[in-house]
């Protein structure tokens, strides 16, 4: 038996887990649009723990999280736009980390330090215009800076963010979004994800986004006027591009009929599930797995080829699990799934619309409107 769910934490966000801050930061310049976005865990780090079901993962010390491995705990995750190219950004962080004596201790100097900061990058290369423009070790420093300056319990900024700035989700435009749950119990659950999907969010035959159904309450339909003007504009979308690649010999993006994806099936959703209880490592890696669970509820298709779909999970480890450890573990893992399901329809509905040299990417608000 789970426990029961009985609403959001006071923010929303993944900083009602108490001592979890996030940060973001932007690559400058023209043609660029890209960035960051790191999770910094409290002073003394947090039990982690990955899973990655994508096939075409992008990560950096993902190895070290294995519970059979050394590295007890870390102290920030990197989540990253660039390609493999921007997980340089994690160099950043980890010089950081180490200016202040924060990670695996090596040697008899407190100073002698080794940061272990995992990291994930998703695909946005080109998408303002410029392939050269992303993250580097000075785009993580940025971004950690500004984790390390919010105040506790900060409220999260969510949309075209961070590793969400370039983001794109079937066609229209992806983001960061973030969630949490407070159980009965008093332990917190809470989600971030940036969605740069393959696979679409959006239902073709409704409108709805499909992180919606089964959230507690019926979801809002679309005006079926509204819905078909949308399409009709996907499709538009679509068809410019698709004779755009024709035109440089490109081969030719997912036409599936219904399917609003427009050339953007080189993606990955990437994303950070934390919670105050204490898990142990292998506990805190089922965790990751079972968040999956609230990604394949939001994007239709995941897991696929082009995707490299990673969650991440923490643990503060500020309250111990309540008495009958499996319930509340379970509850546990039901409510991370739940999260970032919410998380990935937040993300979707926070995005503000590109139009730029890199593409056309309509946000879901300027198609449907506000919820």
């Amino acid at each position: 038996m789970t426990e029961e769910r009985p609403g959001q934490g006071p923010l929303d966000a993944l900083t009602d887990v108490a001592g979890i801050r996030v940060g973001h930061a932007r690559v400058p310049g023209e043609g660029a649009l890209s960035g960051t976005t790191v999770v910094l865990a409290p002073e003394g780090g947090a039990v982690a723990a990955v899973d990655v079901r994508g096939g075409g993962p992008g990560t950096r010390e993902t190895d070290a999280l294995d519970p059979r491995n050394l590295v007890q705990r870390i102290d920030a995750v990197v989540l990253t736009g660039g390609s493999a190219y921007g997980l340089d950004a994690a160099s950043g962080v980890m010089a950081w980390l180490e200016e202040r004596g924060r990670g695996v201790q090596v040697g008899p100097d407190p100073s002698q330090v080794v940061p272990v900061v995992p990291a994930a990058c998703l695909f946005d290369l080109g998408r303002g215009g410029a392939w050269r423009a992303r993250p580097d070790a000075s785009t993580g420093r940025a971004a950690v800076e500004a984790a390390a300056a919010s105040e506790p319990g900060a409220q999260v900024p969510e949309g075209t963010v961070g590793a969400g700035t370039g983001a794109v989700a079937g066609g229209l435009k992806g983001g960061v979004g973030t969630a949490s749950i407070r159980l009965a119990s008093g332990t917190t659950v809470a989600a971030l994800a940036v969605v740069n999907a393959a696979g679409s969010v959006l239902d073709p035959v409704t409108g709805v986004l499909y992180g919606e159904y089964g959230a507690g309450e019926p979801p809002a339909h679309p005006a079926p006027e509204v819905h078909e003007a949308a399409r009709r504009r996907l499709a538009g979308i679509r068809g410019a591009r698709e004779a755009h690649a024709k035109r440089a010999g490109a081969p030719e993006a997912d036409t599936r009929s219904g399917d609003p994806r427009a050339g953007s099936d080189l993606n990955t959703t990437i994303a950070v599930v934390a919670t105050d209880a204490a898990l142990t490592r292998a506990q805190a890696q089922k965790l990751a797995g079972t968040a999956h669970d609230g990604l394949a509820r939001a994007v239709r298709p995941v897991h696929l080829l082009t995707d490299g779909d990673t969650v991440f999970a923490l643990s503060t480890g500020r309250l111990p699990l309540p008495p009958e450890p499996v319930a509340a573990l379970n509850g546990i893992l039901a409510a991370g799934a739940d999260a970032l399901a919410r998380a990935i329809v937040k993300a979707v509905r926070a995005a503000r619309g590109v139009d730029g040299p890199g593409g056309t990417f309509p946000s879901y608000g300027e198609l449907y409107g506000a919820p």
